[in-house]
């Protein structure tokens, strides 16, 4: 928001955010610590919450250690960084994919479960329990879920379903072994068992470009002919036949990166109670000794699965699935094996298309259900039996992500494989529908990002994840100090990888920009504080069909326009539908939760669009919309059918009960994208946030019911990452729906903790507007409240219209502010017109020279030393480190300083703008001696007016960068491909100043 008005040079965000601190803040001194001066700038009650929020609202660490192999003192020397570093605790994780040779860990004394594994997760938990903060632990090795009890052909183990195949022409005999699987079992499963043997007649009509057609109509069940491992059978002479074979065995699948174990764990079957309880009777018996089971009632928060990747070139399966199949779809699924059965995770045979569809659809829909009552759900109980909740991401699978999100205490998703925002949008619908508080992100990872990934970057992933969600970042990571064999700066879990720049960083206190830690840390905690208070407020709430997330795939026409104009949006999918908040009050789905306004239907994307509703949730939208629900629908829904196999009677009550619900006057139905608006508008939903152009601006409103507080996050930021052209800045008019009649604006900076409240805006009604100015990737957060309930003033009196540069507050009083001096015009609320005298202002000053020290980072004497090396030296003009010589391979620190002359008189009616332009990565500012406020890392515009002085001003920049420019030269056989990263205080940096007079 720091962009420069058209008035002048300088940052309307900071005449916003500073108006109250031109006379009062010059008292501060920010080389104090940052929590006592916010909260003397803060106060109390809500504003005291949003500049203090408590350490467990704020993000946390991966924690990455190389299995047991670690000392229990420095576990606790880490859990003091991170404690120290503002971050509310570290999740454990047993990962070295960097160690090529993992008998150097001792996996049999030292592995994942061992008693010296135990003993380092007790010091952990112990000292976080000292130190207020709280340790995650996760499921087990690595990933997937794994335990060293059970070998593959346990009926706990993961299975699998292999195929075999033999074609008979018609008429002929075969007469020979049942046909083998076509892939050969792993060595490590010994037995695999013949489910079913079949045969089916080639239909070259059913067939496609990959898969062979077979007719349904002509299976044969030849299971009861085999004896004694052999076939015998004619086929008929009417085509081309058939015979396919179907194993059971174990797939025999390990964590990744092992082994953590000796023996080797395998990943437990997720389907099944059976291997869910593989899991909890290892660590009742291994893990959770009396001392640790009573640090995690004090210092424990949640045990955490990662993505489920469940990795089979068969068919994923359960030996229970044909039992549990026809219990729960009222037919057997053994007919249909064959256009189910995979290779490769390619489809093999079809029969008719649709038909071949719905069954598919039928077969992932009863894992999704398996997975969510015997894997999730079991482990969720469990899980608070022991005191802690269940963390989990419910994805990798073709399951119903959504529904999972609705179960669990707390969904996750992750910045490396969400395709783009709609996958954050998708686990959100399944939190808020359920009455969830936290949707959290493993958020970070960059493919060979190792060492040179920045903050900068790192907020501009997580900036537009907030607006769609997310509201706890898990940051990847924080690798344990040390391991066997590794280089400076330490063990780290994903670099080397196969030999080259791994994913993912490194973060901790071998980063340069650990120096500045508290700043990022302070403001994630502020951003969660606003996304964790009250219940979220969202436009649409978008059916899918089928729940499935990590697709990248949106919705008609609310991903491509609604959100460009303020819209937003979540997806729900059936399961919801039957929770407690599945009411409708007051024409609003989820009164209790996000209050949706209207429930938006189309195809299913996963399914050629097919106009699909189950019965069941056909008949809820009937009770919804003549509760007053609004919902429109896009395409043909003349002759929808059930998802899966329906039967013709199936089909017929839900034609029925869909024609009942198109003539209800809460219901339109549109053709093409085109007409959504309109039907919207004759609908009566408008979105709570809304401009009159096209923008990048996102937007996540939040209620505050207790203390009548509407909460909006804003980010100029994009759908996906991978979106071309980059965001540009933004600079428009905004208007914010208000719950409270009577309530006012206010920023709310997550950097400084300061609350201000805005002084130029318009009212309509339930509408608030005012001026939204962002830089790409910048993030602002407004509150709508009661006047004076933040702190300031109570008055209602404010600008509506000005010619100054901006209006601003300041110890109560409206104030005038320009770059240049002159007569302003300003019309206020009361509809008065006001003319206020600026006196004159200097000229923008650039600074002439730098002073830079710069602390060099070097290789110490061992892995974890590091040496510095000081280099002083004076610039005329401002140029990244690599172009100058004596920095050109240089990490570390750098301390810029500048002096400016201002002249006399230099009074309370005047300030500065200390514009930095570009820096890499990190910075912080000192003028005169004391530390400023944290400095926004995305925007770095900074108001230095409360501590500048007639006269000579000393300013100073401290810099901080990544590892990367060294470690390409102390370690160039990995790191020696990177190209050097252009570090420093780059520029250009202006001092811009204003002056303010008081509106008479």
């Amino acid at each position: 928001m720091k962009t420069e008005s058209p008035a002048g040079g300088f940052s309307r965000r900071g005449f916003l955010l500073t108006a109250g601190t031109v006379t009062a803040a010059a008292a501060l001194t920010w080389g104090s610590p940052l929590g006592e001066a916010v909260a003397r700038a803060a106060g109390t009650g809500t504003a005291g919450r949003f500049a203090r929020p408590d350490t467990a609202v704020g993000p946390k660490f991966r924690w990455w250690w190389p299995d047991g192999n670690v000392d229990p003192d420095e576990i606790r020397r880490e859990v003091d960084q991170i404690a120290d570093a503002g971050f509310a605790g570290a999740e454990i994780a047993a990962v070295h994919h960097s160690i090529a040779d993992k008998s150097v860990l001792d996996p049999a004394g030292h592995g994942w479960g061992t008693p010296a594994w135990v003993a380092a997760v007790e010091a952990a938990l112990d000292q976080a329990q000292r130190r207020g903060v709280t340790i995650d632990l996760t499921i087990g090795p690595s990933w997937p879920a794994a335990v060293p009890t059970i070998t593959p052909d346990d009926t706990a183990a993961v299975k699998e379903l292999a195929y075999g195949a033999v074609n008979v022409a018609a008429g002929a005999t075969y007469n020979g072994p049942v046909p083998a699987p076509s892939r050969a079992p792993s060595s490590a499963a010994k037995v695999s068992k013949l489910v079913l043997v079949q045969a089916a007649r080639v239909n070259t009509a059913n067939s496609t470009r990959k898969e062979t057609g077979l007719d349904l109509a002509s299976v044969q069940d030849l299971t009861g002919q085999v004896s004694n491992g052999r076939l015998s059978w004619t086929a008929p002479s009417d085509g081309s036949w058939v015979i396919i074979s179907h194993w059971e065995r174990g797939s025999a699948q390990t964590p990744e990166s092992g082994p953590h174990t000796v023996p080797a764990a395998y990943a437990v079957d997720h389907f099944s109670a059976a291997g869910t309880k593989a899991v909890t009777d290892f660590w009742e018996s291994h893990i959770l000794t009396p001392s640790v089971r009573d640090l995690i009632k004090r210092a424990g928060a949640t045990l955490f699965e990662d993505s489920i990747e469940i990795e089979t070139k068969a068919l994923m399966w359960t030996p229970d699935l044909p039992a549990e199949f026809a219990e729960r779809k009222g037919y057997s699924v053994l007919p249909y094996l064959p256009a189910i059965t995979q290779d490769n995770g390619n489809q093999l045979y079809a029969y008719e298309a649709a038909l071949t569809r719905r069954v598919r659809y039928d077969y992932w829909d009863v894992i999704s259900q398996l997975f969510n009552e015997n894997h999730i759900t079991a482990l969720q109980d469990w899980a608070h039996s022991v005191g802690l909740e269940f963390r989990c991401q419910p994805y990798g699978l073709n399951t119903d992500a959504i529904a999972s999100a609705g179960i669990l205490d707390v969904p996750e998703g992750e910045s490396i494989g969400f395709h783009n925002l709609d996958d954050w949008r998708s686990l959100a619908g399944g939190r808020d529908m359920a009455g969830r508080k936290i949707l959290s992100g493993e958020m970070g990872a960059y493919t060979g990002g190792a060492y040179n990934t920045t903050w900068k970057k790192f907020l501009l992933t997580v900036g537009g994840a907030y607006a769609a969600g997310l509201n706890r970042s898990v940051i990847h990571g924080f690798s344990y100090a040390t391991a066997p064999n590794v280089k400076w700066p330490g063990y780290a879990a994903f670099t080397p990888y196969s030999g080259a720049i791994g994913y993912a960083e490194s973060w901790g206190p071998r980063q340069p920009t650990w120096r500045h830690i508290k700043d990022i840390s302070g403001y994630l905690r502020r951003v969660h504080q606003v996304l964790q208070t009250g219940t979220p407020r969202v436009d649409v709430a978008v059916f899918r069909q089928t729940g499935y997330s990590k697709t990248g795939i949106g919705v008609s026409w609310f991903t491509a326009t609604g959100i460009t104009l303020g819209w937003n949006h979540q997806f729900i999918s059936a399961p919801l539908l039957d929770l407690p908040n599945a009411d409708v009050h007051s024409g609003r789905l989820a009164p209790d939760g996000p209050q949706y306004k209207v429930v938006f239907i189309e195809g299913d994307h996963f399914y050629t669009m097919d106009s699909t509703l189950q019965l069941g949730v056909a008949q809820k939208l009937l009770r919804f919309t003549k509760a007053g629900l609004p919902i429109l629908l896009l395409g043909d829904w003349s002759a929808p059918v059930v998802p899966g196999v329906g039967s013709d009677a199936e089909n017929a009550t839900l034609r029925s009960v869909v024609a009942d619900l198109l003539k209800q006057p809460k219901v339109k139905v549109v053709a093409t994208l085109t007409d959504v608006p309109a039907a919207l508008a004759a609908l009566g939903v408008t979105p709570d946030v809304s401009y009159a152009q096209s923008s990048t601006l996102l937007n996540f409103h939040r209620y505050d019911d207790k203390d009548n507080v509407d909460y909006y996050y804003l980010c100029n930021g994009k759908h996906a990452e991978t979106v071309k052209p980059a965001v540009a800045p933004i600079d428009h008019q905004v208007s914010f729906t208000r719950n409270h009649k009577n309530a006012v604006p206010y920023l709310l900076d997550p950097w400084t903790g300061e609350v201000r409240r805005v002084a130029l805006y318009t009212e309509d009604g339930d509408k608030v507007t005012l001026r939204v100015a962002l830089q790409p990737g910048e993030v602002m957060i407004v509150a709508l409240a009661s006047p004076g309930s933040l702190g300031d003033a109570p008055g209602r009196t404010h600008a509506t219209a000005t010619e100054a540069a901006e209006v601003v507050l300041a110890d109560g009083k409206l104030m005038a502010r320009a770059t240049k001096g002159g007569t302003y015009a300003t019309t206020l609320s009361t509809g008065t017109t006001v003319r206020t005298e600026i006196p004159d202002v200097p000229a923008p000053i650039t600074p002439a020279s730098w002073q830079l020290e710069v602390e060099d980072l070097q290789p110490g004497a061992s892995a974890t030393e590091t040496k510095t090396v000081m280099h002083q030296l004076t610039l005329d003009t401002l140029q990244p480190w690599p172009s100058i010589p004596e920095l050109a391979d240089v990490s570390g620190i750098g301390r810029y300083t500048t002096t400016v002359e201002l002249p006399r008189p230099w009074t309370s009616a005047y300030g500065a703008y200390l514009q930095l332009g570009q820096v890499f990565d990190t910075c912080r500012v000192t003028v005169n001696g004391k530390q400023l406020p944290p400095v926004d890392q995305i925007n770095p515009v900074v108001d230095v007016g409360p501590y500048l002085r007639a006269g000579t001003n000393t300013i100073t920049v401290e810099v901080a960068t990544t590892l990367n420019n060294r470690l390409r030269v102390s370690d160039p056989t990995v790191y020696g491909v990177a190209s050097r990263q252009a570090y420093g205080l780059i520029g250009p940096v202006s001092l811009v100043p204003y002056a303010q007079a008081v509106i008479a």
